[in-house]
């Protein structure tokens, strides 16, 4: 008797809309009670731009109908579906206004009701799709939204969205993949703004963290640092923070393309823009981007380089060990921990910067946006517990300030371009010697200097000349006879070379300067091997500059 009288109220509603339904639908953006959306064809569209179509449509199984929201130009990217986990077996299904405000999808041929947005009013509402893709119920002639599809987001990330938490409500919007790329119900994957700590987004498989953006720091989130090479021109992020809600989004530029994030059915992130010229979705964004974009890869206290795969892409940070060694070459997500247990009492601790990071996850950290990082600086060092510090926010201008601490485990770190700077507390033992300070830079040569190879040689040529004729100055004082008060000539060769070391005769006056001596040129040829270019050993102001040879020296000692 319960089933029968049910089946009758059933066909009752039914024979009440379907009227309604067979009534030729426009395309237009607005519709209201006695104006229905069914599945022959009619849709919505939305105003201004037509960027956004609804209606029913089959991403798998022809005979599984759904009702959605896509891009006009591109009908294969469908941004929300009001029964995903409820489909249509058929084509009878009809989108109207019920009595009391609410928007109905039914399923004709059973008289089920397959989704609602159980949205009531005791004045006339209409139904409108906006040019952002949202759809809103409201009063007629009212601009106050009664219900709004962005509230609740699925796995496209539209303009306009916003994801996060209310406190005050305890409302939470993030997304959530489809099951499959051609059956939109909930699937495994959602990604969750994190409002511990810094706001961070997390993508979810199930309990399990799979991906993270990185931390908020002002500007953009800090592990996807390539997002400033193509957010200028595209959208502004919107980020939200107060003791109600933490939340963010984006909003288009006036005049730029449209683009989208979508959470895919793989547990991946994807940034699209629509490109005119080639009628096409080009991506500028994908994440995780490679392995060491996996949370935690390298387990507690290890950090991820994507240029290291020899060693697996982890290491240790200074002061740390493989906790699993046996294991740490093949999997580094057992982490690492200290060689040496610190010390309290001490207070010589420091602080070894780690370059270029994405920051480690701030879910148990310490955040405190007012104070500038010289202060973060000494409040960890002050507090026994606090492991390492960095900046929390980069202002506009570029400059870094506020304070991050982490007293726990430092989770999912890693090497980005243009990352940040981790400051990782250490004992005075396990800090590196201070550097020596540089040396001052030499002044570059002007275009009329010489060539320092030539300022070079001219140098080295010039001290080994001074040191010949020293040479020759002393063995001649020691050669000359006791009782001569002059000061002959002499031949800088050994005696076994006489014709070609004729001495000077006496009788020949006295050169004019008696204390500077002179050498014979067969002795020179002697010493440098008769002018060899291999003896040239640079060239100064009087010219070229030659090595003696060894055996001349020393025969000359000798003597």
């Amino acid at each position: 008797m319960e089933a029968t009288c049910s089946e009758v109220v059933r066909l009752l509603l039914f024979s009440l809309v379907l009227p309604l339904s067979l009534r030729p639908a426009l395309a237009v953006d607005t519709f209201s009670k006695g104006r229905n959306i069914t599945d022959n064809g009619s849709t919505l569209v939305s105003a201004d731009g037509g960027w956004f179509t609804m209606g029913f449509f089959s991403p798998g199984v022809p005979t599984k109908r759904y009702l959605g929201i896509w891009f006009t130009v591109s009908s294969d990217v469908v941004c929300w579906v009001a029964n995903r986990d409820h489909p249509i077996n058929d084509n009878s299904g009809v989108l109207y206004v019920n009595d009391t405000g609410s928007l109905v999808l039914l399923e004709g041929s059973s008289g089920q009701v397959a989704w609602s947005s159980n949205s009531t009013s005791a004045s006339p509402v209409e139904a409108q799709l906006l040019d952002t893709g949202d759809l809103v119920v409201r009063n007629q002639g009212s601009t106050a939204s009664l219900w709004h599809s962005f509230n609740y987001p699925q796995n496209v990330f539209l303009s306009g969205m916003k994801v996060g938490k209310d406190f005050f409500s305890g409302d939470e919007w993030y997304l959530t993949s489809w099951r499959s790329a051609d059956d939109p119900a909930t699937g495994p994957y959602t990604r969750k703004l994190d409002t511990n700590g810094l706001p961070d987004n997390i993508v979810w498989q199930g309990n399990v963290k799979t991906y993270r953006s990185g931390p908020w720091n002002g500007e953009r989130f800090g592990g996807i640092p390539e997002v400033k090479t193509y957010e200028e021109g595209l959208f502004d992020y919107q980020m939200m923070t107060s003791s109600r809600e933490v939340t963010y989004g984006y909003q288009v530029r006036p005049g730029a393309t449209f683009t989208y994030l979508v959470l895919t059915e793989a547990g991946l992130m994807r940034r699209m823009a629509w490109e005119a010229s080639s009628k096409a979705w080009k991506p500028y964004f994908k994440g995780p981007r490679d392995t060491c974009d996996d949370y935690g890869k390298c387990g507690a206290f290890g950090v991820c380089n994507i240029s290291a795969a020899a060693t697996s892409f982890c290491s240790c940070l200074t002061g740390y060990s493989p906790a699993s060694p046996s294991t740490w070459p093949k999997d580094g997500s057992a982490g690492c921990r200290r060689r040496v247990k610190r010390d309290c009492g001490r207070a010589t601790d420091g602080f070894l910067p780690v370059r270029g990071v994405k920051l480690p996850h701030t879910h148990n950290a310490t955040v405190d946006t007012g104070i500038s990082l010289e202060q973060c600086r000494a409040k960890c060092l002050a507090n026994c517990s606090c492991l390492a510090y960095a900046a929390s926010t980069l202002t506009p201008d570029g400059k870094y300030t506020g304070c991050v601490m982490w007293s726990d485990d430092i989770i999912d770190l890693r090497y980005v371009d243009a990352g940040q700077d981790m400051y990782l507390r250490l004992t005075e033992s396990e800090l590196p010697p201070p550097s020596s300070p540089p040396s001052p830079p030499s002044a570059p040569p002007s275009a009329k200097s010489f060539p320092s190879a030539v300022v070079a040689g001219a140098a080295v040529g010039g001290v080994a000349l001074i040191a010949l004729l020293i040479l020759i100055v002393i063995i001649r004082r020691r050669w000359r006879p006791a009782s001569s008060s002059r000061s002959p000539a002499i031949s800088a060769m050994p005696v076994e070379h006489p014709a070609r070391s004729p001495v000077l005769s006496e009788s020949k006056p006295r050169p004019p300067f008696p204390t500077v001596p002179f050498v014979q040129l067969c002795s020179l040829r002697e010493a440098t091997g008769d002018f060899s270019k291999s003896n040239i050993i640079g060239r100064g102001g009087f010219g070229i500059v030659y090595e003696v040879n060894k055996y001349v020296t020393t025969s000359i000692l000798a003597n």
